[in-house]
């Protein structure tokens, strides 16, 4: 198919190593329908790690450009190696992303190659949104790596979602922008289990705390949504999006999510 050039996004994936970025894109490229199977890195049956000296380690060395399509538009996704000795390959796939995913491992949180890779994304203005991976994980803690991210490189990190719990207890999230909570299961093959939009009440207090947080941080990026929030008027989930997409693309702020990508989270 041929797509008008307003159309076609270039999305990368960029982290210290074994972060989780190859095993993101392979669910990103499952979940689009460009791939009918999910690879996994240690068998080396993955899409992006093609050469034979990346399926023997384990580990990306060289960027990879795969194609999917989602909602009526193309996206080009790049997967970029994560060790310091390949870091030039990160800086090559920089300067044609619109945007970057920066994937966090949720135990170590900004680890050195993230700060090499970030200040590279810096360079070239290149719009970002973190990613907390293996929330499954011993020692998970995701607000200890979102307060590593604003400290680290002095940003306005904006959680959109919370975890529900950590480690072998992380079974799902709280979504700030719709105000509905999605529990996940190992059984399914999605990964969803459950979506409720009405949101329990052990929940109320850090969706109440962290969603006034999040509109605070972004409200001013419309000033009709900004004059609708100093009302106190309801944002919508719409209104909100429209805002933290201005304010990503602007690099005002740094929208961050979680997850286990590995049980498709």
């Amino acid at each position: 198919m041929d797509f008008p050039i307003d159309k076609i996004r270039n999305i990368g994936f960029i982290a210290h190593i074994d972060a989780g970025k190859t095993t993101v894109t392979e669910r990103v490229l499952f979940a689009s329908g460009m791939t009918h199977k999910i690879g996994n890195v240690d068998d080396g049956n993955t899409v992006t790690d093609w050469m034979d000296q990346e399926k023997e380690r384990g580990i990306t060395i060289v960027s990879a450009a795969v194609t999917t399509h989602w909602r009526d538009h193309q996206i080009n996704v790049i997967d970029t190696p994560g060790h310091v000795d390949f870091t030039a390959e990160v800086e090559r796939s920089l300067r044609v992303l619109d945007g970057a995913v920066v994937v966090f491992e949720s135990v170590s949180g900004v680890q050195p190659q993230s700060e090499t890779v970030w200040r590279q994304a810096d360079k070239y203005g290149v719009p970002r949104i973190c990613l907390i991976n293996k929330m499954d994980r011993m020692g998970a803690n995701f607000y200890r790596a979102v307060d590593m991210i604003k400290d680290r490189f002095k940003v306005v990190a904006v959680p959109i979602q919370l975890p529900i719990g950590s480690e072998s207890e992380f079974s799902g999230i709280i979504d700030l922008i719709d105000q509905r909570v999605i529990r996940f299961s190992r059984e399914t093959g999605s990964g969803v289990e459950e979506i409720l939009d009405e949101v329990p009440e052990e929940f109320q207090q850090q969706l109440t705390e962290y969603r006034e947080a999040m509109l605070e941080n972004i409200a001013e990026f419309d000033e009709e949504i900004m004059m609708k929030y100093l009302d106190g008027e309801e944002l919508t989930p719409d209104e909100i999006r429209k805002c933290i997409r201005i304010g990503t693309i602007d690099n005002k702020i740094v929208p961050v999510i979680c997850g286990s990508a590995m049980f498709n989270w």
